[in-house]
């Protein structure tokens, strides 16, 4: 029977790798790739075509396998609805239909399973409600129905589940509550509901399912305050509760977990003090408890001596006071303390936290100086101070870092030069010293940075040219030197940075021809190289097809408006004004149909205004005054100036 069961199958799939090819009547079916027997005997116990490639459906004719005990189908692309025949299998104790693109409900005939262990079928594309009959599976150890289009909500009768070690609903449309018959699933270990649309008070009998190791109830809609009894779970490993609607206190309870590893409270409305102790929390790697609304400082008792917390994540509150608090958690990787209210000095003992690879301490209110200290952190990648109120200068220790990818201290006080030294962190991606108060040149050897991506420095008092070495950061995207008082001329070096988008050099006294190997970069989306004394050609900044914007305004540049600035269909930003340009103003123009800004004002322009501007329809400022032009102006310019727009002609 057998045989000819699994060649009525066999021909529902479809097997572009040929894994059934020897699926044959001539062979022994025992010898069939993923078919197992009984020792000694051709009663077929196990069918595994896990991860083969097929597609297709799942054969109605699967009914005949009486035998077998389990199936695994998983990681495959079969198609179609699950065979409501599989509720015959009165043997079956394995079903694995997970990871494939199966549709239609689940069958309610699964209920039929009375040996049934592991049900597996997630991560389909099934709807309908959850088959309340899956109660009478009595033997089920694992049901694991996540990342559906599930509905409705859970039921009861899953309470009839006393040996249910693993509950895995995640990622449904679930609704309605946990319902209290849950409290029967005594085996429980994992209880997963994450990514639905439950909501009602967390169950205070979660406490009593004392074998839990795992909850994770993220991204509901639950109220109300986390209960107590939680605390009780003795055996509890990973405790989730993000993205609700909690509120209420932390309660100390949670302390006695001793076992936790991971607790994320974060993006719920708990308020109070942080109650967290890992003097009894002595596993506890993570803490998170961001975007909430906790107030008060950070508790001395944070960390114990002996504390296992790596990370800690408390972005987003009310909290205040100085950080010291977190000193003595000595096996820190990443701590997230920005957009609270901290105040007090940036610690000088922070060395004490050695292992330290992420520290983002933005949107606060620190003061005082980046110790030297700061040098001793030599696994830290991301140390992120902006927008605080630091003063002094960049410590030259900084060189250290061999590892430091990211270096934010935009928006504070910081004075003094930019180290030489920064120019050792061999691994920088991402500077960003915007509006500070630094002063001297650019490094020198600023091209030691091969992985800059990155390099931000507006707003600030820098002087000096723009270094040659610069050319050699390779990787550079995002260039942002306005705003400063640099001089000389544009290095020549810069034709390498192929990857560059956005460079922004307004505002300083840069000046002469720019390099014609310019035009070599081909990904500029954004150049604003205003209020300089560059001279010559533009054409050399018209080497990309994909500019947005351009602003050249109040330089020296002479010439013509190149046709190629047309090739730049999606420019919305066309500035040139206060130049030395001259000719006719090119229709290509016209082509521009995204732009909203032109400004061609104070330069030498004449002849008409080409009519072909006319579909440039998005145009919310165009400003030809202080030119030569001649001819009327242009009927659709009138018509089309109703709203509170400044087009501008002289």
């Amino acid at each position: 029977m057998a045989p000819t069961t699994l060649l009525q199958m066999k021909s529902s799939l479809i097997d572009p790798q040929g894994i059934l090819s020897g699926w044959s009547p001539e062979a022994d079916v025992c010898s069939w790739h993923g078919v197992s027997c009984l020792p000694g005997e051709s009663i077929v116990v196990s069918l595994n075509l896990s991860g083969f490639g097929l597609s297709g459906t799942v054969s109605p004719a699967i009914a005949g396998l009486i035998s077998v005990e389990s199936i695994d189908l998983s990681s495959n692309s079969l198609t179609g609805p699950i065979p409501s025949e599989l509720g015959m299998l009165q043997n079956l104790k394995t079903l694995l239909l997970y990871s494939n693109f199966l549709t239609g409900t689940i069958p309610a005939e699964l209920g039929l399973l009375e040996n049934l262990k592991v049900l597996r079928i997630g991560d389909n594309r099934l709807h309908g409600e959850i088959p309340p009959d899956l109660g009478n599976c009595t033997e089920l150890e694992m049901l694991g129905l996540a990342y559906c289009q599930l509905s409705g909500t859970i039921p009861s009768q899953i309470g009839n589940l006393k040996n249910l070690q693993q509950l895995v609903l995640d990622n449904n449309t679930l609704t309605g509550s946990i319902p209290e018959q849950l409290r029967g699933c005594v085996s429980l270990r994992i209880l997963s509901v994450a990514d639905n649309r439950l909501g009602g008070i967390i169950p205070s009998f979660i406490g009593s399912l004392s074998g839990l190791q795992s909850l994770n109830l993220a991204d509901n809609q639950f109220s109300g305050v986390i209960p107590a009894e939680i605390g009780s779970l003795s055996s509890l490993t990973y405790l989730n509760l993000l993205g609700n609607s909690l509120t209420g206190a932390i309660p100390e309870e949670l302390n006695q977990m001793s076992q936790l590893q991971v607790l994320d409270l974060s993006r719920n409305n708990i308020s109070g003090g942080i109650s967290i102790s890992t003097s009894q929390l002595k596993n506890l790697k993570y803490l998170v408890l961001s975007d909430n609304l906790l107030d008060g400082t950070i508790p001395g008792g944070l960390c114990s001596g002996n504390s296992s917390l790596e990370n800690l994540f408390l972005a987003g509150n009310n909290l205040e006071g100085g950080i010291e608090g977190l000193l003595n958690c000595i096996s820190l990787r990443s701590v997230d303390a920005s957009n609270n209210s901290f105040t007090g000095e940036f610690p000088s003992e922070i060395d004490r936290l050695s292992n330290l690879v992420n520290l983002m301490l933005h949107n606060n209110s620190f003061t005082g100086v980046l110790p030297p200290q700061i040098g001793s952190l030599g696994n830290l990648e991301v140390l992120s101070l902006y927008h605080n109120a630091l003063t002094g200068v960049i410590p030259p220790e900084i060189g250290q870092l061999q590892r430091l990818t990211t270096l934010f201290l935009y928006e504070n006080q910081m004075s003094g030069i930019i180290p030489d030294e920064i120019t050792n962190c061999a691994s920088l991606e991402e500077v960003d010293f915007f509006g500070n108060h630094f002063h001297g040149t650019i490094p020198e050897r600023i091209g030691n940075l091969k992985n800059l991506a990155v390099l931000q420095l507006r707003q600030n008092d820098l002087s000096g040219p723009i270094p040659a070495s610069l050319g050699e950061c390779r990787q550079l995207q995002a260039l942002a030197l306005a705003d400063n008082r640099l001089s000389g001329t544009l290095p020549d070096t810069f034709r390498h940075l192929t990857q560059l988008s956005i460079i922004t050099l307004y505002n300083n006294s840069l000046e002469g021809p720019l390099p014609e190997a310019l035009f070599e970069l081909k990904n500029l989306t954004v150049i604003n190289i205003s209020r300089n004394r560059f001279s010559g050609s533009v054409v050399p900044l018209l080497g990309s097809s994909s500019l947005a914007v351009l602003v050249l305004t109040d330089n020296r540049f002479s010439g013509v408006i190149p046709t190629a600035v047309a090739r730049s269909r999606d420019m919305v930003r066309l500035q040139l004004a206060g130049n030395q340009l001259a000719g006719a103003i090119p229709a290509e123009l016209g082509n521009l149909t995204r732009l909203r800004m032109l400004d061609l004002s104070s330069n030498n322009f004449s002849g008409d205004i080409p009519s072909e501007l006319s579909n440039c329809l998005q145009l919310t400022h165009l400003n030809l005054e202080g030119n030569s032009l001649t001819g009327a102006v242009p009927s659709w310019l009138g018509a089309s100036s109703g709203s509170s727009t400044s087009r501008r002609t002289h």
